[in-house]
């Protein structure tokens, strides 16, 4: 059985002048557990709806989304009610967001320990020690009392990971999460959601822009114009580095062009 399905998904949103505009035209996806897909596209193709739409925070204007086989939203506009979707979501889904969303004031390990609250019956010493010990987990054993202001940039993500995966949620959903963060530390980033991921048979869907972060998975997918549809990360990434050669052998040859006429 498949973990979530999506079927014919659109979302729209009405203007102030009455037209529609739509985000999401006929979307077909299905992510098994353990399966890592990756979605690219350009700012505003509607990544981040998709992505909330997996993770249950927002529903389809019509179409039929499924976790578990149990129908979240169905194909006659029947959905399901608030309260379960929020427990569901609670339960099964961890999110990892570009701008960390990290409680200012608030320690690491009380950041941590937040979602566990709305999601468990556990005691409060016990989601402390669930937060210090996830933490560990993603090198941050020193920083159980810091707030995120006094984190770097990586060190806020990886709270932000911690925070997502402290449930041990059966799905993990990324949104650009090497977008604030240099090469190096996106690097490695990116190899803890792998790892974790792996580790707890968890399906992890990445949004991104990013080429390089798309291919770590294992299935991979373009929006553009609200239409998902697979894409062939190989021939998208040589077409991007022949485009780039292309864009700089120009710039040399318009440069060069210049050097001559000011001679």
């Amino acid at each position: 059985m498949s973990l979530v399905e999506l079927r014919g998904v659109t979302r729209h949103v009405l203007l102030p002048d009455d037209s529609r505009l739509d985000i999401l035209r006929g979307i077909d996806l299905t992510v098994d557990a353990g399966d890592h897909v990756a979605i690219v596209g350009r700012s505003g193709s509607g990544k981040s709806t998709l992505l909330n739409i997996l993770g249950m925070l927002d529903l389809p204007s019509s179409g039929s989304v499924a976790f578990r086989g149990e129908p979240v939203a169905r194909e006659n506009g029947r959905r399901m009610r608030r309260g379960a979707l929020d427990r569901l979501r609670g339960r099964e889904v961890g999110f990892v967001f570009q701008q960390f969303n990290l409680l200012p004031g608030r320690s690491a390990t009380d950041n941590v320990a937040m979602p566990l609250g709305y999601a468990t019956g556990r005691p409060f010493w016990h989601r402390r020690r669930l937060a210090e010990e996830m933490l560990e987990r993603v090198g941050l054993g020193h920083r159980l009392t810091s707030p995120p202001e006094q984190l770097s940039g990586g060190e806020q993500q990886r709270v932000a990971i911690a925070r997502a995966l402290v449930r041990r949620p059966a799905l993990i959903l990324a949104d650009e999460p090497t977008g604030a963060l240099d090469l190096d530390t996106g690097e490695a980033v990116m190899s803890l959601l792998d790892e974790v991921a792996s580790e707890t048979e968890a399906a992890l869907v990445t949004i991104t822009h990013d080429l390089h972060v798309a291919a770590r998975a294992r299935r991979h997918y373009r929006l553009d114009g609200g239409i998902l549809s697979p894409v062939d990360l190989e021939e998208a990434t040589r077409t991007t580095a022949v485009g780039a050669a292309g864009a700089a052998e120009s710039a040399d040859a318009t440069m060069a062009a210049s050097a001559r006429g000011a001679s």
